[in-house]
């Protein structure tokens, strides 16, 4: 992997961070670290994902293969979703329980 294709899958994980923020309206935690972070950690769980999925089940609609230089767009933000609600649910545990 190149510095061009690790940039711009940091363009499209601060993308799809920011689509699962508008499905889940919570505030992201760490500004724009923070949706950095769940950006990446989202499409590495949403890649994964999809491939499980694809592999037990066979699961195969031709829009989860919507992808932007070989990053899947919707496995990417369905990833980044379930990351964010994870973390602020967390957070918000950590917050109640002390």
């Amino acid at each position: 992997m190149d510095i061009l294709h690790l940039l711009i899958r940091l363009v499209i994980a601060i993308g799809c961070a920011a689509a699962a923020d508008v499905l889940i309206p919570r505030r992201i935690p760490g500004g724009l670290a923070g949706l950095i972070l769940i950006g990446l950690t989202g499409v590495w769980i949403g890649e994964q994902g999809f491939a499980l999925l694809r592999r037990e089940f066979g699961i195969d609609f031709q829009f989860l293969y919507w992808q932007i230089q070989g990053v899947l767009i919707i496995p990417a933000i369905v990833g980044s979703a379930i990351v964010l609600y994870v973390v602020t649910a967390f957070i918000r545990w950590a917050r109640y329980s002390s």
